[in-house]
């Protein structure tokens, strides 16, 4: 079994989070915008072009935010490391690109709404922390992750 690297991005505009909507086993699960590392790739450089090809747009990465871990039990047996960074758009609107995702629909998330939806990675607490300045530690450990 081998560890998957996932960098996400936080992305706030007008107070809302942008998101993307999928929908798994019936519900509605809202994923921070991200992807996965190829070969030899920084974790910015690797944000900057999933950003381009799923959405679009053109983007600043920024600070990290947190770092953290999901174990999945079963027969996924999968581990990945969540890297969550400030972001910001310098170039375009999103658009979802079917090409590149298979996300159903954007969605622009009111920061007060974060904790009441299915978000992946699950960290609605913590980023309602580091945006009051009480994220006390970029490392949160373990993401207590719902599977549908």
């Amino acid at each position: 079994m081998a560890i998957k690297i996932r960098p996400a991005i936080l992305i706030i505009v007008n107070q809302k989070i942008l998101t993307m909507q999928y929908n798994y086993g019936g519900q509605d699960v809202y994923n921070l915008p991200g992807g996965n590392l190829e070969l030899g790739e920084y974790l910015s450089n690797a944000l900057a072009r999933e950003m381009v090809e799923e959405l679009g747009i053109e983007v600043s990465v920024g600070e990290l935010i947190l770092v953290g871990e999901i174990h999945a039990d079963g027969e996924q047996k999968k581990q990945t490391l969540h890297l969550l960074f400030e972001g910001k758009i310098i170039e375009g609107q999103p658009i979802l690109n079917p090409k590149e995702t298979s996300a159903l629909a954007i969605k622009w998330l009111e920061i007060d709404a974060i904790e009441k939806v299915n978000l992946y990675p699950n960290i609605s607490n913590q980023i309602k922390a580091f945006l009051t300045g009480n994220l006390s530690n970029k490392y949160i450990g373990k993401i207590d992750q719902a599977w549908f």
